[in-house]
């Protein structure tokens, strides 16, 4: 089984995630989910292709701190974060949060939390690749 935290080049199963939350408790009444994919148009331009780049070990140990902090804070069973690197090509998985509570409210409102604080703290930039050009996409929530 992977590790619930990760960052990888390939793609990931969302099927294969949420049963592996599932199976670390059987009190998760309601499971939150956010899938990132990429899309074919940015800021008025065709977009290709995306790439990620991370400094990968603290991009690994602060997705941890996240996952710990939102399961304390919103009283989770568990939470699991990937996120790709590389090239991905529009119509791909970017990043994959899913999270497991007692209740819908907490594992939503976790997931969404989640995934604004990895936008402003991990250290994953991105690259957008257009006909027009390259450019790195500045941070935003």
């Amino acid at each position: 089984m992977h590790k619930a935290v990760r960052i990888q080049y390939e793609d990931f199963s969302t099927d294969d995630e949420i049963e592996a939350l599932r199976a670390t408790s059987k009190r998760i009444g309601g499971i939150g989910l956010f899938l990132g994919c990429a899309r074919d148009f940015s800021e008025g331009r065709e977009v290709s292709e995306i790439d990620f780049d991370a400094y990968d070990r603290m991009a690994l140990s602060e997705l941890s701190a996240l996952r710990d902090e939102a399961i304390a804070r919103f009283g989770l069973m568990g939470a699991r974060i990937v996120h790709r690197v590389g090239t991905v090509t529009s119509g791909e998985n970017i990043v994959l949060i899913v999270t497991g509570a007692e209740h819908r409210a907490a594992a939503l409102d976790a997931c969404r939390w989640i995934i604004d604080e990895l936008k402003e703290r991990v250290p994953i930039w991105k690259k957008e690749i257009t006909p027009e050009g390259d450019s790195w996409v500045v941070p935003h929530p």
